[in-house]
């Protein structure tokens, strides 16, 4: 587990401004105005309209988005009763996730108050400011009478989490680890070490998925829940059990299923060797949990192990719940959070388990492929799906069991919106991908010697983007694709220097030469250039044995596509290709261009490219307004580039009316149409927001394109090629899988225009 020392804790949570969270306004405020609207006299209206009906609040204030963390400190994580005060760095902490993970905002709540009825009183007295309940850290048995108290008695979702959440994210792992061993869950014989908030919670959560209440033997401090004991309250009263087993070991002899949420170091090795085959432990403990990873295996290879510990495989942790669930209730208007929605999250979290793991999480946890099985129960509390899985799956929940106030229309278009909540998705990528599902091609990747790349081809295949046609080694490609378990299968493998393939290299060479014999090749220069995989990938798209190729990966942007200028040239009477980004901000996507191809443009060149810029926008259903950069703004500059993109500019208002274009400009007016609107009201862009910029050289759109992802934290798809004669597409070098996975999603679209007849270059 990673060490924390104690003064790097104190200094993270001191230092700036102390504590972990802020209240940040929503709405203007910088004028007089906007004081009054915030305030008084603006306040009465909405004040008004919620007396007339409460359910106005949902509209007018942050209720439907805000949820209160409460404790009164009883059971502060490991540390006890330390008393609300002391507790209060847990629950901003927890409030940080909940905007982190879920885009909740939240009052952490401290209350000094032991006295369960008190207690009640005072939630259910502030209960009115808040969308959500969670309670925290509250001991057992008070915390069982709490939350059933005030779920009975508030319209609102109560959720202690300490109990729930475990149990939610467990369950997906007992439900995942059946899976893997074959057993019935109805069979199970289960021991819990442990009886409290937790515990109870989680043994609650297994009978309602299947778990015999028979087949269950809770221990607690002084051993088995048993029919002689005289000193059980009501709360383990219900896990007593008819057992002859008296202490730990004894129960362990063959148990199915170990669930420890007590101490560590309880359980012995001998005890695992005297489960069921392929016993299931989930010791979760912290720091220590009841038996080490290490012991656990040791004694048995068919153990099916989960812990609370970041640093062991399936880490039985609540941030894989709590956000999501939360926000499923609160975008419903729930009233609770019942059990239906409970097992909905639990069967989205196990179902999402087997999905393939996007590479991000991957690298996010120094993994080469993560894969579903007995070292991968449950997902990683970084997967950014599990917003736009969970929180559906409980949502839809809860409006089937009639708890939701408001119902969503449209599913598919709810599950966008939660994964552009925290920027992790984009509209556009998606229509795109879509798009290319509808009428998945072949398409070439020719550098599948490469293991991200071999992934990427993994998800568009397994996804339905593309049909992958892999270039490269053919040993090479088979051993990656055993090794790290990728569901290649079926998928043609070309090794382009084999002996297999000597007749289609003759076959491509003798096309090349006959291009380009009178530019000074000859045949064997051509016959030798069909060992490189981008000239034999992009002659394969030029014959019609592909629909697409993408390269790059590893290799000049140079080299990559020398070959496509070579074998399939321009599609358009300009003969010019340009480079466009499409880049992925809070702010929306916008198109930068020219980044990559053309390094000192002509006023010429300039108009060509935005011509070319702007056909391949439209294909994306949007209308191009573009402004031309400068260091510049209007005529100001009388020489250079910004002279140059004036003159382009009065091409295209002369020749090219209709579209929306203006310059040249600097980049602050270009992106700030209030500013622009002050200083040049006279500019044909007038009151719009831009979408699309174009450089006045390579120099600046490569640099601000790679500075908007370095600091400006933006995804930059892309280059995407305009004006080639077939779908050719060149990746940023050392891309990622999801960069890669988007590119190929581009050449497929853009693979269907020219089926359609419409020219290439999206």
């Amino acid at each position: 587990m990673m060490r924390i020392d104690r003064q790097q804790s104190l200094n993270y949570h001191s230092k700036g401004r102390p504590g972990k969270i802020e209240v940040i306004p929503t709405k203007s405020y910088r004028t007089q105005r906007d004081l009054s609207m915030a305030y008084t006299p603006g306040v009465a209206d909405p004040c008004k309209e919620i007396e007339k009906n409460p359910d106005n609040a949902y509209k007018y204030t942050a209720k439907g988005n805000l949820v209160a963390v409460i404790s009164n400190g009883t059971a502060v994580l490991g540390l006890g009763d330390i008393g609300p005060l002391a507790g209060k760095p847990v629950m901003e902490g927890k409030g940080l996730l909940f905007k982190v993970f879920g885009d909740i905002d939240v009052f952490d709540i401290e209350v000094d108050c032991n006295d369960t009825e008190k207690l009640i009183e005072v939630v259910k007295a502030i209960s009115p400011t808040f969308g959500g309940i969670n309670l925290e850290d509250i001991k057992a048995p008070e915390c069982f009478e709490i939350e059933e108290r005030l779920k009975a008695e508030l319209d609102i979702p109560v959720f202690h989490d300490d109990q729930h959440g475990t149990a939610i994210i467990s369950g997906a792992a007992l439900l995942n680890a059946l899976e893997i061993n074959g057993k019935d869950i109805g069979t199970l014989k289960v021991v819990v070490n442990g009886a409290g908030a937790s515990a109870v919670s989680c043994s609650r959560f297994y009978i309602s998925l299947g778990v015999k209440p028979e087949n269950v033997i809770m221990l607690d401090s002084r051993g088995v829940l048993h029919n002689e004991r005289t000193d059980i309250n009501k709360i383990k009263q219900q896990f007593v059990s008819g057992t002859k087993a008296r202490t730990l070991a004894e129960a362990m002899e063959g148990a199915d299923l170990f669930l420890g949420l007590s101490v560590g170091n309880v359980v012995t090795g001998e005890m695992i060797k005297r489960m069921a085959d392929s016993p299931i432990v989930f010791a979760m403990a912290n720091p220590d949990p009841e038996i080490s990873w290490e012991d656990a295996v040791a004694a048995r290879k068919d153990v099916i192990m989960a812990t609370g510990r970041s640093d062991y495989p399936n880490q039985v942790n609540n941030v894989l719940g709590f956000p999501f669930i939360f926000r499923g209730a609160l975008d419903v208007k729930a009233s609770a959070i019942n059990e239906e929605m409970k097992i909905a999250a639990c069967r989205a979290l196990a179902s999402l388990a087997k999905e393939l793991v996007p590479d991000d999480v991957n690298k996010a946890y120094g993994q080469e492929n993560l894969t579903f099985g007995r070292e991968y129960l449950i997902p990683k509390p970084l997967d950014h799906r599990l917003i736009s899985t969970v929180s559906l799956a409980v949502a839809r929940a809860a409006v089937d069991s009639g708890v939701a106030r408001s119902a969503i229309d449209d599913w598919d278009a709810y599950k966008l919106e939660l994964s552009g909540r925290l920027g992790y998705d984009n509209q556009l990528i998606n229509a795109i991908t879509d798009k290319a599902k509808e009428n998945p091609k072949r398409l070439v990747f020719a550098e599948a010697n490469n293991l991200t790349v071999l992934k990427a081809a993994e998800e568009v295949h397994c996804e339905g983007i593309a049909k992958p046609l892999l270039l490269g080694n053919r040993d090479t490609i088979r051993k990656l694709i055993d090794d790290n378990l990728l569901r290649l299968e079926g998928v043609p493998v070309i090794d382009t220097r084999s002996d297999e393939e000597q007749k289609r290299r003759e076959r491509f060479a003798g096309l090349l030469y006959e291009r380009r014999q009178r530019k000074g090749m000859l045949y064997d220069e051509a016959l030798e250039k069909m060992n490189n995989r981008d000239y034999f990938g992009v002659m394969m798209v030029e014959t019609g044995e592909a629909d697409a190729f993408l390269s790059g990966f590893s290799s000049r942007y140079a080299e990559t596509i020398r070959p496509a200028l070579q074998i399939v040239g321009t599609n358009n009477t300009l003969n010019h290709i340009a480079g466009m980004y499409l880049m992925i901000t809070k702010k929306g996507p916008f198109f930068f261009a020219d980044a990559t191809v053309n390094i000192q443009p002509s006023s010429k060149t300039l108009v060509d490219t935005t011509l070319l810029v702007a056909h391949a926008i439209k294909k994306f259903n949007i209308e191009p307004r573009i402004a031309m950069l400068s260091y510049s703004n209007f005529g100001s500059i009388k020489e250079g580039s910004p002279q140059r993109v004036r003159d382009a500019v009065e091409i295209l208002h002369r020749d090219h009316p209709g579209l929306i274009v203006d310059g040249e400009m600097q980049a602050n007016f270009a992106f700030n149409k209030e500013m622009r609107r002050n200083r040049f009201p006279f500019s044909r862009l007038a009151d719009m927001d831009i979408n699309t910029v174009i450089f006045p050289n390579l120099s600046s759109g490569n640099i601000a394109y790679k500075m908007m992802q370095e600091i400006g934290g933006a995804e930059a798809v892309g280059p995407i090629l305009l004006g080639l004669g077939k779908p050719v597409h060149i990746l940023q070098i050392e891309s990622s899988v999801r960069e890669i996975v988007n590119m190929a999603s581009i050449a497929v679209v853009d693979a269907q225009y020219l089926e359609s007849g419409e020219i290439a270059g999206i």
